[in-house]
């Protein structure tokens, strides 16, 4: 999309926040103006060495007043938690904030009184509001509607997503924050459920939606898997008998039946119950209806340069959304609503 150069502002720097400023560094049509960072050992530091490219002039601040005074075009909102008094401040100022937060993939499923104030807030600054990236976004989304343009009756979608965690070198979080190691009698399902819930059901409602096809309730379940034999992954040691594989699973119900599945399958090894048919890293997306379709994305990925990678995948579809976010109409806008997102590459 050609014209100026939009002025972008990479708000937070996490593993995925700093791909993403990179890579608008990078865009040749696209301008770095800003970024917001959230510990005081950032503040102050050139964007440029915060993710590993030249110096840029731009520094990172705590400061939100500096960031309206930019006056930007777009704001890449990536924090760990969203804070809707300043996404409505954002919106309000007239910039168009695309985020990596499920919570606003579909209006429907926000808080009534919170969706109220960020429609209100986009009205006043007639700026629009996008979520997206890999998953949810790109494969409960960009994809499915590809494939769905081949159909003319859909009876099920699942989509399959599938991670070997085993070189992951974290022990906080795989055995910490994730779970794994520990006795299945104590697993919890709810915890897995109602992520899975809040993560995808409103991004599984927006393709149910725009196929006119809406869901009646979406279900989410989760469920797991123990080592047959003790094994040694790069976070440490598994004990067999401990939790070796998680399933997290949203399903959208319509007319009492599935219309379209989300799977999440992490695991550390194969060796658990064969009944999981563990595949390796990458996604499977099983359509059947009158044009049935089985596709299989692997990512050809060394394991030890995965870490490296991996954060792309979420990074760089909302950095390629910018100029269409920024052409919208004012609100928050869906994949639905929004143009095929072609990136510029040159």
């Amino acid at each position: 999309m050609g014209g100026s150069p939009h002025r972008v502002v990479q708000w937070a720097t996490g593993n995925v926040g700093l791909r993403s400023l990179r890579a608008v560094i990078e865009h040749p049509n696209l301008e770095l103006v800003g970024v917001y960072v959230y510990s005081d050992l950032k503040a102050g530091k050139d964007a440029g060495e915060l993710c590993g490219t030249e110096t840029t002039g731009v520094a990172a601040t705590r400061d939100i007043e500096e960031i309206l005074a930019l006056e930007p075009d777009c704001v890449l909102y990536m924090p760990e938690r969203p804070d809707m008094d300043v996404v409505c401040r954002l919106l309000e100022s007239g910039a168009n904030v695309v985020s990596t937060r499920s919570e606003f993939h579909r209006p429907a499923n926000l808080d009534p009184d919170v969706r109220s104030r960020i429609e209100a807030a986009c009205e006043r600054g007639g700026s629009s509001l996008y979520s997206t990236g890999s998953s949810p976004g790109f494969i409960t989304e960009a994809l499915p509607f590809v494939l769905a343009s081949l159909q003319r009756r859909l009876d099920h979608l699942t989509i399959e997503e599938f991670a070997d965690m085993s070189s992951r070198n974290s022990p906080e979080m795989i055995f910490d924050l994730m779970g794994f190691g520990r006795d299945p009698a104590k697993f919890d399902p709810r915890g897995v459920e109602a992520h899975g819930g809040s993560s995808f059901a409103g991004s599984l409602g927006v393709v149910a939606d725009a196929l006119s096809l809406p869901l009646d309730e979406v279900v989410a379940t989760g469920q797991v898997a123990t080592a047959r034999h003790a094994v040694d992954i790069a976070a440490g040691h598994l004990d067999a008998g401990t939790i070796a594989a998680q399933r997290m699973q949203v399903t959208g119900m319509r007319h009492g039946r599935p219309l379209l599945t989300f799977s999440a399958n992490w695991y550390l090894t194969k060796d658990i119950d064969p009944a999981w048919d563990l595949r390796e890293t990458g996604w499977h997306v099983l359509v059947e209806g009158d044009t049935p379709l089985d596709v299989d994305i692997r990512f050809p990925v060394p394991p030890d340069e995965w870490a490296a990678t991996s954060p792309n995948l979420t990074a760089h579809r909302p950095v390629n959304a910018v100029a269409y976010v920024c052409a919208a109409e004012p609100g928050i806008r869906t994949t639905a609503d929004l143009p095929q997102i072609i990136p510029t590459l040159a």
